[in-house]
């Protein structure tokens, strides 16, 4: 079965930085590309960073310079990470990760609060 768990989230104030984490289990999540994804209330869930197996990365032009996405890949178990600096308000949003051209079921996410 597969599984996506989301953790690392939290209240920080604007310039301030948090890392997300990403365990992706029960497929052999090394062979994909690995994304992060947020969704803000009432906005459609979007891709804000994404890597490809060999470490290749694309950003959204909103994170761009200020997000890091990282993986540490393994047969049954792949952890992504997304270190943010610079938070923003605009930042504010659940972060999900997945496999952008096979999503899985979606975690419960992890919340990003940033304060002014």
């Amino acid at each position: 079965q597969v599984h996506l768990v989301e953790s690392g989230g939290g209240l920080v104030q604007a310039g301030g930085s948090l890392r997300l984490s990403c365990v992706a289990s029960g497929r052999d999540f090394s062979m994909y590309d690995m994304g992060w994804y947020r969704q803000a209330p009432g906005k459609q869930r979007r891709l804000v960073a994404q890597i490809h197996p060999t470490g290749n990365t694309i950003y959204a032009d909103s994170v761009k310079g200020r997000f890091t996405i990282s993986r540490d890949n393994a047969k049954n178990t792949v952890t992504v990470y997304l270190q943010m600096n610079s938070l923003k308000p605009e930042d504010t949003a659940v972060y999900y990760c997945n496999a952008p051209y096979a999503l899985a079921e979606w975690g419960q996410g992890a919340q990003v609060t940033v304060s002014s």
